[in-house]
């Protein structure tokens, strides 16, 4: 069975004016740099939902490392320009993400400059 729709009948709804992205309607905390250490279920949805908290407020991390280690997978990632309060937001949601165990939240310094290797610095601010 076919159908028809009257495209001149049809009625359109207006789209409400957004910011042209997250990062337009948000506070920032210039230099402020935050460690995100996270021990989780080695699920295949693990990373995505976790990295959602980050890119639906319009922010890409600065570093991000992932290493399964049997049935656990334990994730460093470094976030640049988080105010506290939603730094503090986003640890918690990062604790409600069913498959995640265990969250650590550590602030870095501001100054320290960035290593070649993003990786052991994250790790040696656990």
């Amino acid at each position: 069975m076919t159908s028809t729709v009257n495209t001149k009948t049809a009625k359109t709804a207006a789209v409400p004016a957004v910011p042209a992205s997250a990062a337009d309607a948000r506070l920032t905390a210039p230099g402020r740099r935050v460690a995100f250490s996270l021990v989780a279920d080695s699920d295949p949805g693990t990373l995505p939902r976790i990295l959602e908290f980050i890119a639906k407020r319009g922010l890409v991390p600065l570093a991000l490392h992932s290493r399964l280690s049997g049935d656990t997978l334990d994730i460093a990632m470094e976030v640049g320009d988080l105010p506290k309060a939603e730094t503090d937001h986003i640890g918690r949601s990062l604790g409600q993400i069913p498959m995640v165990a265990h969250v650590t939240v550590s602030e870095l310094a501001a100054t320290e400059p960035v290593t070649t290797d993003p990786v052991v610095e994250l790790v040696a601010a656990e």
